[in-house]
């Protein structure tokens, strides 16, 4: 089966996110139930940008590759080809990382 490519559009981004740690700091390990998701991913696709009044294209900050963080209810979770995912605004974003 081929591989699907998605691009989303606008001004939203595809995020992956990062796992987050299964132990804390005295190791005590903490089971998949009880862990919060991640607030923090990698951009794996963005959009061409949000248009301002005018009709011009306004490219986004972030780029594929990217590692952000974003709110705890931030976007739309989604599975594509198996994976599961966030699409979500760009001003969902907090910030990149390093």
């Amino acid at each position: 089966m081929a591989k699907m490519k998605f691009r989303p559009l606008h001004d939203r981004v595809v995020v992956r996110r990062v796992d987050s740690e299964e132990k804390t700091a005295g190791g005590i390990i903490i089971p998949d139930t009880a862990q919060e998701k991640p607030q923090e991913g990698e951009i794996t696709a963005v959009g061409s940008g949000a248009r301002d009044e005018a009709g011009k294209i306004i490219k986004l900050d972030v780029k594929a590759g990217d590692r952000v963080l974003f709110g705890k209810w931030s976007g739309t979770e989604v599975k594509l080809n198996g994976e599961d995912l966030l699409i979500m605004k760009e001003s969902d974003i907090m910030g990149i990382i390093g």
